[in-house]
């Protein structure tokens, strides 16, 4: 099938990839010019494993290929994705006003039927907008073509997004059209040898699937933090209670681990955008509003526990900073938990020598040069000097440092993790204290004795 994609962010551009190597031809299109000429030569803005590759490979096959121009995009496919940003707007609901301005471009361009599908994340509803904006461009051209506006959301995880379209748990389709279902059929079926994974609803159903997985994730994550938080004042250990209680199948592993946070293009954004849907249709959403607050409190902990252990005295200290990106396996700083972090830091007078795998460019764009913040070359390198070491992501990296040459390059051996990456008693022992997050002495720090 021919496939166009707006869009060639991080869903757009890892949609556009999987499915033109898959074996359809895609055309991706964005107004960046620059970003266009450096995708067509096979150079990616994001980093994802794997993708790059995969990019490379479906651009020199001629499946894949981008473009400025929106006319050719329009032109290119009878199926059609949207796939651009739905930013949070001043009062945290999503930003609808790029998803309806391609709807509208698409409604000035098109000369046969279409099949548009919402791949943003978009609040409940907004199939309805963009029928209504494509209907208005048609009508204003005085042409009547057939089209059909349907919800198609993304389920991809940063640092896995490519298995996660390679190989889907499900395949959600919004639409009551059976042309829809027969084109979807046909387009997902290499993703769906295995079991039948598409699973066809109404499209606000669709829409809403989206905004509830994330904000149940996210809810799971809040928990445990709230858990950790209270473990901490009752002295048990988080870690223990978080196996005790993903042994239960109703329960499971997945996105129970305490932490300073979570962050993302995702969490942060829908959560408060399924808030401000319920405050409009006059339901207090008490849960989600607890999800958020617990997190935004998160964020702030670690900074806590540093201002502690120095008596508030930061003024002219130096710490090192293990992880930038709010997860391992991406380079995406949005809402990060380290950035919080560093920039009270820096409120407080104290500097910071960072380092991570990937997110040290996306650091560098942020922030630019600042005397209290150094970029290091190594994790090793961050702790020179340090009068403390800090972890905000967990980064494999990280799990089986050379804890020696850390008597060598520390001021003073204390460790905030973030992410519970060291098991309490081993840190006391080898002369550090620790602090982890609700590993029972967390409060006062862990030490031998």
């Amino acid at each position: 099938m021919n496939v166009t994609i707006f869009g060639t962010g991080y869903v757009g551009l890892v949609t556009g990839t999987c499915l033109a190597d898959s074996g359809h031809r895609v055309c991706c299109v964005d107004i960046d010019q620059d970003k266009i000429d450096r995708l067509n030569s096979g150079e990616i803005p994001i980093y994802e494993p794997g993708l790059s590759s995969l990019v490379s490979k479906n651009v020199e096959a001629g499946r894949l290929h981008f473009t400025t121009d929106a006319a050719e995009a329009v032109a290119y496919a009878e199926v059609i994705f949207i796939a651009v940003g739905t930013p949070p707007d001043q009062d945290g609901s999503a930003d609808l006003s790029y998803v309806l301005a391609v709807a509208s471009r698409v409604g000035e361009l098109m000369e046969q039927p279409k099949i548009v599908l919402n791949k943003s994340t978009v609040p409940v509803g907004t199939a309805d907008l963009v029928q209504d904006a494509i209907g208005a461009a048609l009508q204003l051209r005085g042409l009547s073509l057939d089209f059909e506006v349907a919800s198609n959301p993304e389920f991809l995880k940063e640092g896995n997004a490519v298995a996660d379209f390679m190989k889907p748990d499900r395949i959600i389709v919004g639409t009551e059209s059976d042309w829809v279902r027969k084109q979807m059929t046909e387009l997902y079926a290499p993703f769906n040898r295995m079991r039948d994974k598409l699973v066809f609803m109404d499209p606000r159903s669709a829409e809403m699937t989206k905004y509830a997985a994330n904000a149940m994730l996210a809810t799971k994550i809040s928990f445990m933090n709230e858990m950790a938080n209270l473990a901490e004042h009752l002295g048990a250990d988080i870690e223990l209670v978080r196996q005790g209680i993903g042994s239960d199948p109703r329960i499971g592993y997945h996105f129970i681990y305490p932490g300073c946070g979570y962050g993302g293009s995702c969490f942060p954004k829908d959560v408060q955008a399924i808030e401000r849907m319920a405050q409009k249709v006059g339901y207090e959403a008490q849960l989600i509003g607890a999800v958020e607050a617990v997190n935004q409190r998160q964020k702030s902990k670690l900074y806590q526990r540093v201002c502690s252990h120095f008596d508030g005295d930061l003024k002219g200290r130096t710490f090192a900073l293990w992880g930038l990106a709010f997860k391992p396996n991406t380079d995406d700083m949005r809402e990060a938990p380290s950035r919080v972090l560093m920039e009270q830091l820096w409120q407080a007078g104290a500097r910071v020598r960072a380092y991570d795998p990937e997110a040290m460019a996306e650091t560098r764009r942020i922030y630019g040069d600042r005397e209290e913040l150094l970029l290091c070359d190594s994790q090793d390198e961050a702790l020179d000097g340090a009068d403390g070491l800090i972890i905000c992501t967990e980064w494999s990296s990280f799990r089986t440092p050379d804890f020696d040459s850390f008597h060598q390059r520390l001021k003073e051996m204390v460790i905030f993790d973030g992410r519970n990456l060291f098991d309490p008693q081993q840190m006391g022992d080898q002369g550090f204290i620790y602090y982890g997050m609700g590993r029972g002495r967390s409060l006062d720090g862990f030490k031998r004795g």
